[in-house]
């Protein structure tokens, strides 16, 4: 498999675009990339060149950015490069689109909150598991000695 895989850091440009087909859920947007640079001559930073992209993603890749993702909003996309070049009207255009793997807000620029989907959303029955307690106990919660023999002191209460 030679495929080109690539990390886009952009803006999302247009409403993605949700489609349910025969195969799966599809959904696809642009995604603008612009290049920044530092000019000495100005002291400060200046736009370049605005690549644009057409992201597509399947399945619950595409359900899921469907409903996350709006216009301006800063993010992450990874996945397999494919460029086209088409002939309309005697002219030939090239275009880029990326079949996305992954897609992500840019967390250096923003917050986000991450909401799980279940699996009754996402089509298929739900097995009902607690959820792990992901919490890190506290000094004197753990069997283990503290270094030096001493025991734990008790952990301060914020």
């Amino acid at each position: 498999m030679n495929e080109i895989m690539i990390c886009a850091v952009g803006n999302v440009a247009t409403p993605p675009v949700y489609r349910e087909l025969a195969n799966g859920a599809s959904a696809r947007f642009r995604l603008a990339v612009t290049a920044r640079y530092w000019d000495r001559e100005r002291n400060g930073w200046t736009d370049g060149h605005t690549n644009f992209f057409t992201v597509w993603a399947g399945r619950q890749l595409a359900t899921n950015a469907a409903a996350s993702l709006s216009v301006g909003e800063p993010v992450v996309v990874q996945g397999r490069l494919k460029v086209r070049t088409d002939v309309r009207d005697g002219q030939s255009r090239t275009s880029a689109d990326i079949d996305a793997v992954a897609i992500g807000h840019d967390l250096a620029r923003g917050t986000s909150a991450f909401r799980r989907t279940s699996r009754a959303e996402a089509g298929a029955p739900s097995p009902r598991r607690p959820e792990p307690d992901w919490r890190t106990p506290a000094p004197e919660e753990t069997a283990e000695p503290a270094p030096g023999g001493r025991e734990p002191e008790p952990a301060a209460v914020t």
